[in-house]
């Protein structure tokens, strides 16, 4: 009998060892690299246009505070900060009409909050669940990630989004003859390296 308690309180005392380590809160900092890339594509009704982001103006290092939870991990505060003079979508006027889009007079910036990322052992089937917040609103979304390991870490992804959840009305040039589609699509690839 003794032995018994003796080996449960073992797997016990192993399991709760387990679970503290999952459950440490880890702090570090990441670097986005100069190879690493993000766009915007959108379209209207006559043509299509991209603004791709200068990710050599992102402000590094960026903090990360995390820890596991099975096969999770679970970000806090882990922020992407995005200046929206820093897209270019190939000339003043579109870069004007694109910050408009975006009422960049009154929210300057695109943020991007990591808050999980779920599957982390399986990379194949890994998602990371994100809050965008926009012009002042924030929506959340769960998007398919993948990661690649080489010399750093490779984070690949694209999302399609509506104008419309952002109360985000699409402007109409030139009498309402050119009208933006509500949809456009986030594609990145960010080249991670830990600090």
């Amino acid at each position: 009998m003794i032995v018994k308690k003796l080996i449960l309180f073992v797997i016990v005392a192993m399991a709760l060892a387990f679970a503290s380590r999952d459950s440490a809160i880890k702090n570090t900092s990441v670097i986005i690299t100069p190879e690493s890339s993000l766009l915007v594509k959108g379209t209207t009704n006559v043509n299509n246009f991209t603004c791709i982001f200068n990710v050599e103006k992102l402000k590094n290092p960026i903090p990360v505070t995390y820890h596991k939870v099975n096969d999770k991990l679970q970000f806090n505060k882990t922020a992407l900060v995005l200046d929206s003079n820093c897209f270019d979508c190939g000339g003043k006027s579109i870069n004007n009409d694109f910050k408009t889009i975006l009422k960049a007079d009154k929210y300057p910036q695109i943020i991007l909050l990591l808050k999980e990322i779920s599957n982390f052992e399986n990379n194949a089937d890994m998602f990371a669940a994100i809050d965008i917040q926009i012009a002042g609103v924030t929506k959340a979304y769960k998007i398919p990630v993948k990661i690649k390991n080489g010399y750093k870490l490779l984070i690949t992804g694209d999302l399609a989004i509506n104008l419309s959840d952002y109360s985000i009305v699409p402007p109409k040039k030139f009498l309402g003859l050119v009208t933006v589609n509500d949809t456009i699509e986030i594609f990145f690839q960010l080249a991670v390296r830990e600090n």
